[in-house]
């Protein structure tokens, strides 16, 4: 079986929406194998360590085996392994928080509702 490109890999592993997504971050160079950049045509072996920055996280990838074609969620431990620490989930959590937080500029402090709408958030009544 031929070695699929990075970019198709990338994409039938469910780490992209769509195959214009992960050839357009191989070429911003958020992609690398091996900790060496890759772009989208290079092809993908079984054993190496791809490293993809996708929004504020990090996610590192061992190949086990490759796809033919996309798979469904359920499939992924059968091809790839996460490698990716725990660390860099809890860090795009609380990034997602801290979005849900933000003020615009000139809203003051918040208002005596907005702080219980916050305490309900996270649970502090």
């Amino acid at each position: 079986m031929d070695d699929p490109r990075l970019d198709k890999w990338l994409w039938s592993v469910r780490v992209f929406k769509t195959r214009p997504l992960a050839t357009a971050a191989c070429r911003a160079g958020h992609v690398l194998i091996n900790d060496l950049e890759a772009k989208p045509g290079r092809d993908v072996h079984v054993g190496e360590t791809i490293t993809v920055r996708v929004g504020v996280i990090t996610r590192t990838l061992k190949v086990v085996a490759l796809p033919r074609s996309r798979l469904a969620a359920k499939q992924l431990p059968e091809y790839l392994t996460d490698l990716t620490p725990a660390a860099e989930y809890e860090r795009a959590k609380q990034a997602g928080i801290e979005h849900m937080l933000a003020r615009e500029r000139g809203q003051g402090r918040p208002t005596k509702k907005d702080r219980r709408e916050m305490g309900r958030l996270f649970g502090f009544e």
